[in-house]
């Protein structure tokens, strides 16, 4: 486990430009939650204070779990969602989750962090409420499948990992 200190401060592939909004502010975070529901994490706001979204260094972009579809020791985390209006490229946005959710048919009470449809890692609030703290899940939609990855968000960034099978 490596310090979330230590993982924010290379967190971002800042060669890709790909998915980053401009920059957080409060006001933008007060909207997000408001308009998802729920009280989103410090430790996940702090990472999008550094950079709004985009994709994560290589050293970050895979999460140790279970076996599942997508290998036997890991999920992938190569990018993660920013807070705003959706960018003229179309990159996605934690605020598109409502729609996500309803268009993949995926549980409700989960807030979108990365993904591309058939797979997902989502906070997940259906336990906590929407003022608690979320679990962090991998939701395989082609499979039917979930895992639980983390207590909390922190602690998902605390046990990301190098890519071994992405790119």
């Amino acid at each position: 486990m490596t310090p979330f200190e230590q993982v924010a401060g290379t967190f971002w592939d800042t060669a890709v430009s790909y998915g980053v909004l401009a920059p957080l502010t409060p006001g933008a975070v007060i909207t997000a939650e408001r308009q998802l529901g729920v009280k989103l994490p410090g430790a996940l706001v702090q990472l999008l204070q550094i950079q709004n979204g985009g994709a994560v260094a290589d050293a970050w972009s895979e999460c140790s779990s279970e076996p599942n579809f997508y290998a036997e020791d890991c999920v992938p985390f190569d990018h993660l969602f920013g807070i705003g209006p959706a960018t003229d490229t179309g990159a996605t946005t934690l605020l598109d989750t409502p729609y996500l959710v309803q268009e993949w048919d995926l549980p409700p009470g989960v807030v979108l962090l990365s993904g591309q449809g058939h797979y997902w890692v989502a906070l997940d609030y259906r336990t906590c409420g929407t003022e608690g703290e979320p679990t962090v899940t991998w939701i395989d939609n082609e499979m039917d499948h979930e895992l639980h990855l983390a207590s909390n968000f922190r602690t998902f960034v605390e046990n990301l990992m190098p890519a071994t099978h992405l790119r």
